[in-house]
């Protein structure tokens, strides 16, 4: 499998570096519009290759989509990340204009690649990238819920006082901090309710945490994150490239499921080797169903800001 990533900078790097560690992936594309970045960034990389034990190819170019040439998946980082007090939809009007530019030079040199949206906002830029193409819609996934439900589980795990890989949960709608959903009610430890464990203030205390896990980082890091957002991508690349069918919340275009239409926002799908093999529509309470209306009601509104 060849992966294209466009974008070198923090974001991109760490997919890239992610994707090439899992070892799934024969070749792994970086490109760049800074001169020398990308050529930079993956010497850098392949030079921890023996050190971490991968067989990924991984080179760089500057701006150069005909090197991306025969990308299975092609990942768009691209775009200015946020500061300190900037809400990711004030992203959208720089960051339209990259994606509708990038997507375009992707899929005149690989016409049937997989495209992960990871640049902000998330859901509108995906969205973006159904109506500027004809491709199916399977083929194009956006990443926030996969990132907003390790997020999730990192806090939940906190709470708990347990390990990570004893907590189920996911988070749905819109990747913004008033948007998204994170299913409180369906998160489980080893299958038990986490209510059985945490009292309802701490449980909420959790969801708030969750819902400001990107702004609390900016406000630390002085910009966006980037491991988290690298392993996301890596993972759901990673069910494509393995066809495994594995379930992640993703931004997904809606015809009709949860009574949504005409809009891309984090749902739980089934991914592998035609990218969303299927929208899955769980049980939601009228409370949770309700906060989900709300969220798409934020993402349409933001779409709205497309020219």
């Amino acid at each position: 499998m060849k992966v294209t990533v466009v974008g070198a900078g923090a974001v991109g790097a760490s997919c890239a570096e992610y994707i090439a560690i899992k070892n799934f992936a024969s070749e792994v594309t970086l490109i760049d519009i800074k001169e020398g970045f990308a050529e930079g960034k993956a010497m850098d990389l392949m030079q921890t290759a023996s050190l971490n034990g991968f067989d990924t190819k991984i080179t760089g170019c500057t701006n150069d989509y005909t090197k991306t040439a025969g990308s299975d998946v092609a990942v768009i980082t691209s775009g200015i990340p946020r500061k300190p007090g900037m809400t990711r939809e004030e992203l959208i009007g720089i960051n339209a204009g990259i994606v509708k530019s990038v997507t375009g030079s992707i899929l005149e040199h690989s016409p049937n690649a997989i495209i992960i949206v990871v640049s902000n906002p998330m859901d509108t830029m995906a969205y973006l990238v159904h109506k500027e193409t004809n491709i199916p819609k399977n083929r194009i996934i956006g990443m926030g819920g996969a990132l907003d439900s390790g997020r999730f589980k990192y806090r939940l795990a906190e709470a708990l006082g347990c390990p990570q890989s004893d907590v189920s949960c996911m988070v749905i709608g819109g990747h913004s901090d008033k948007g998204m959903v994170p299913l409180i009610g369906k998160a489980t430890r080893n299958s038990v309710n986490v209510s059985e464990f945490l009292g309802a203030e701490r449980m909420q205390q959790v969801v708030e945490d969750t819902k400001v896990g990107g702004a609390t980082l900016t406000g630390l890091l002085g910009t966006s994150a980037w491991y988290a957002p690298g392993a996301a991508v890596s993972e759901l690349v990673k069910a494509i490239a393995l066809d495994s069918k594995k379930m992640f919340p993703c931004s997904a275009l809606l015809e009709g499921e949860y009574g949504l239409n005409d809009l891309s926002i984090g749902v739980p799908c089934i991914l592998g080797k035609n990218g969303i093999e299927k929208i899955v529509e769980v049980s939601l309470t009228d409370a949770e169903l309700t906060k989900l209306q709300e969220s798409a009601e934020g993402v349409k509104k933001t779409n709205g800001l497309l020219n």
